[in-house]
């Protein structure tokens, strides 16, 4: 056993074993600390109620987190309700700090159970804590023969959606997975991760920007050649050289429609290129050394 383990048993030993408080004893307590800010008075109050945050804590246990952990939480409850106590309301301390031990609680396991936070909502945080509890219920009055729709029933009990509930019911239902857990049961430094997977081979935004403004530049030097080119080479061009392969026109084709033989579309077609050619030399010097 761990020194720490040690310390937590002690603690939760000696809160245990606590004398209770009279009514009395509670509100004069409770009133030394709001009047004065006795110290002492309020370590009292808190240490009697101390097996109220643990019993609450035990309650929480089954969703994975440290019962330390959860009676952390819950003196933080605790503290918070005997700095808001109202001792002349005649309402005794364990009633009112309930309440805010168990908000306590339900806040730390929310924010811990998994690291995809659901809904903060009131009703969200109903349906959360008690999913399974209805679930339960409701299961077993359709195994009885009741005619029920089990997540319509659970959404009236708690003031949500239909789909609410579904998507409550599937988070529950999965956990959080590492991604440096392995996806084979190989062992050694060859076993491939999820991480592994999660690679793209997309560029990154760097690189995106860069190609995008290349692309941009090389289109306006094209359009820009384009334009050296006489009608009847444009056409060719265009119909031989800027289109999808299964679209291009043959020589033959462009001949009829120009009135001319294929071997006279060709020598336009070698003519207009080398005119485009010398056009974006000029435009770019850089391709001439390319």
């Amino acid at each position: 056993m761990s020194p720490l383990t040690g310390v937590r048993r002690q603690f939760v030993r000696a809160a245990m074993e606590a004398p209770y408080l009279s009514r009395e004893e509670e509100h004069g307590l409770a009133v030394a600390w709001r009047d004065h800010k006795d110290r002492a008075a309020l370590d009292r109050l808190t240490q009697a109620h101390m097996r109220l945050a643990i019993a609450l804590a035990a309650k929480f246990r089954n969703y994975g987190l440290p019962m330390a952990d959860l009676i952390q939480e819950g003196h933080v409850g605790l503290m918070e309700a005997a700095a808001r106590f109202e001792p002349d309301r005649e309402v005794r301390f364990s009633t009112y700090a309930s309440w805010w031990i168990r908000a306590a609680i339900q806040d730390y396991v929310l924010k811990n159970w998994s690291i995809v936070r659901g809904g903060t909502s009131s009703a969200q945080k109903a349906l959360f804590f008690n999913l399974r509890r209805l679930r339960a219920q409701i299961g077993l009055r359709i195994s009885q023969g009741e005619q029920l729709d089990l997540h319509d029933e659970i959404a009236a009990a708690v003031g949500v959606s239909r789909q609410d509930v579904v998507a409550m019911e599937a988070r529950i239902g999965a956990s959080d997975i590492s991604l440096d857990a392995p996806v084979t049961e190989a062992d050694g430094a060859g076993a491939a991760e999820r991480m592994d997977f999660l690679v793209s081979e997309s560029p990154g935004p760097d690189e995106a920007v860069s190609e995008l403004m290349d692309s941009e530049r090389r289109a306006a030097w094209l359009s820009q050649a384009l334009a050296q080119l006489s009608e009847r080479e444009m056409h060719v061009v265009r119909t031989r050289r800027l289109v999808e392969d299964e679209d291009s026109a043959t020589l033959e084709s462009l001949g009829t429609t120009l009135g001319v033989s294929k071997e006279r579309v060709r020598q336009i077609e070698k003519r207009a290129l080398e005119k485009l050619k010398a056009a974006l030399v000029r435009l770019n010097p850089g391709m001439a050394r390319g």
